[in-house]
C-alpha cells in the first residue's frame, strides 16, 4: 500500500498543479479582459480550446472554471486503490488504468477476462500511468454524469472551505 501511494499520489498532484496553473491562466486572462485589454492570438486560441474541451459555451468563465477544478487527493487515491485493488489489477499493471474507465473501443483497452456474453465494453488503456491519472480527472470533470459533484465542489470553493474528499464521494453515485 506505501508503495502505491508513494506511485499515484505524486501523479494526483502533478494532474492538480497543472489544472491549477490553467486555473490561474484564466483568471489572469479574464481580469485582463475586464479592464480592457485584448488578448492575443495565442491566449484567445488556448482559451477557445478550453472552453471546447471542458464542454462551456465560450465566454462562460464560471462554467469553465467550475469544470476546471482540482480533485481532492484523497478522492483520487481511495478511487484508484478500490479500482485498481492497490494497483494489482491487469488494467492498472498492463493499461496503466488505476481508475477502471470503460471504453467501447476494444482497440483502446484491455477487454475484461469476466465481461459478460453480448458486451462490448473494455478498459480504457494508457501508455503512461500519468495518462490514466489525467483522463480520471477529465471524466470527473466534463463528464455529465458527475454535475453534482462540480456543483458541490464549486459550493466548497465559494464557501472558502477546504476540498472534503469524502463529502464529494457522496455525489460520485454514478461512478463505477
Amino acid at each position: 500500500k506505501a508503495i502505491f501511494f508513494k506511485t499515484v499520489l505524486p501523479l494526483i498532484l502533478q494532474v492538480n498543479e497543472e489544472i491549477l496553473a490553467e486555473r490561474k491562466r484564466v483568471w489572469d486572462l479574464r481580469y485582463g479582459m475586464r479592464l480592457g485589454q485584448r488578448l492575443d492570438a495565442v491566449d484567445r486560441l488556448w482559451l477557445a480550446g478550453r472552453f471546447d474541451h471542458y464542454g462551456v459555451a465560450p465566454g462562460d468563465f464560471e462554467g469553465l472554471l467550475d469544470r476546471m477544478d482540482i480533485i481532492p487527493p484523497s478522492l483520487a487515491l481511495a478511487q484508484s486503490a478500490e479500482e485498481s485493488g492497490w494497483g494489482t489489477s491487469r488494467f492498472a499493471q498492463d493499461g496503466n488504468a488505476p481508475f477502471g474507465q470503460w471504453t467501447s473501443n476494444e482497440a483502446q483497452g484491455l477487454v475484461p477476462i469476466d465481461r459478460d456474453a453480448g458486451s462490448t465494453h473494455a478498459v480504457r488503456a494508457y501508455s503512461r500511468l500519468i495518462d490514466g491519472v489525467q483522463a480520471y480527472i477529465d471524466n470527473l470533470n466534463t463528464h455529465r454524469a458527475y454535475g453534482e459533484f462540480r456543483k458541490a465542489r464549486a459550493a466548497m470553493h465559494r464557501l472558502g472551505a477546504n476540498l472534503d474528499g469524502f463529502s464529494l464521494a457522496k455525489t460520485l453515485t454514478r461512478y463505477s
